[in-house]
């Protein structure tokens, strides 16, 4: 109900209404400003909380079907208690696949830590074998009996531990995404209402002269509320197009060497900006009519 009559208000205007509120000046640019700025950082904002929420659930399914086992063994029988590793993950029920990972994978899976030039055959590092779960599962605590009893050395490792705080991560990121809209929303409703304010005091003397000759104060209201709503309209639609453009523009994956992986939009979220101009025309409708009928009653 209030959609629409926002809409039906930026549609019919009143030219005699109209001249009640000034054309330009301080209030009009700092409301166009405002809600432009602020439409801004919340497409910024609503591309981070997406992208970040993605990469986690991402990160999350990635680690689902996997899990890792460690063997620490001497140098002497660490072939041998590999091949009984794999042979203990090939006839499991449950499991896909497992293999070994070479000397150079695990030197890469190092290399963010410690560097490329990590001595690997100098240190005394345990073996890692990756194993893919298959669609019907596996039995993880007895595969962890077997293996204690038939490879001491070997340890499981089904990811648990990774996934529980990514899941947890991906809803307070997108949490920490509508809590920031909401603060932004906020804070251009402050704005709108101190320009509103001060576009009605300045006009006290015109408001007067208008009551004299039998205005009433809901016309004079639906004057300032459709001026700055259209103000806001136009400032947020400039806003989000601005911020779309910066998300568009930015490193691909590659450039960012894989630091802002996903970060944007995708799909059919590309549309989503285009709704945030809208509910800036809808926040400034509410502090506008809030602020110019509650001024009204004070100039009475």
């Amino acid at each position: 109900m209030m959609l629409r009559t926002a809409l039906s208000l930026l549609g019919r205007g009143d030219r005699q209404a109209d001249r009640v509120v000034p054309p330009s000046g301080h209030t009009a640019w700092l409301t166009s400003f405002t809600a432009g700025a602020m439409t801004f950082l919340a497409v910024f904002a609503l591309a981070l909380s997406l992208a970040s929420g993605r990469l986690a659930d991402r990160w999350s399914e990635a680690l689902a079907r996997t899990a890792t086992v460690r063997i620490s063994a001497p140098p002497d029988q660490m072939e041998m208690q590999t091949r009984v590793v794999l042979d203990i993950l090939l006839s499991t029920p449950g499991i896909a696949s497992a293999r070994a990972l070479t000397d150079d994978e695990q030197k890469k899976l190092l290399e963010p830590w410690f560097g490329p030039d990590l001595p690997l055959e100098a240190l005394p590092m345990p073996r890692l074998i990756e194993l893919t779960e298959a669609p019907e599962g596996y039995d993880g605590e007895g595969l962890r009996k077997r293996l204690a009893g038939e490879a001491p050395g070997a340890v499981l490792d089904d990811h648990t531990r990774w996934r529980r705080p990514l899941a947890s991560a991906a809803a307070r990121l997108r949490l920490l995404g509508i809590v920031s809209i909401a603060l932004i929303g906020g804070t251009m409703a402050a704005m709108i209402t101190l320009a509103a304010n001060a576009a009605l005091a300045a006009n006290s003397q015109v408001i007067e002269v208008l009551r004299l000759v039998g205005a009433h104060d809901g016309y004079i209201a639906r004057a300032f509320v459709r001026r700055f709503t259209l103000r806001a309209f136009t400032g947020a639609l400039a806003g989000a197009a601005a911020g779309t453009l910066g998300v568009a523009l930015l490193p691909s994956t590659d450039a960012a060497g894989g630091f802002l992986t996903g970060l944007g939009f995708t799909g059919w979220w590309w549309f989503l900006p285009l709704a945030l101009p809208l509910i800036a025309a809808i926040v400034a409708f509410v502090a506008t009519r809030h602020a110019a009928l509650t001024k009204l009653r004070e100039l009475m």
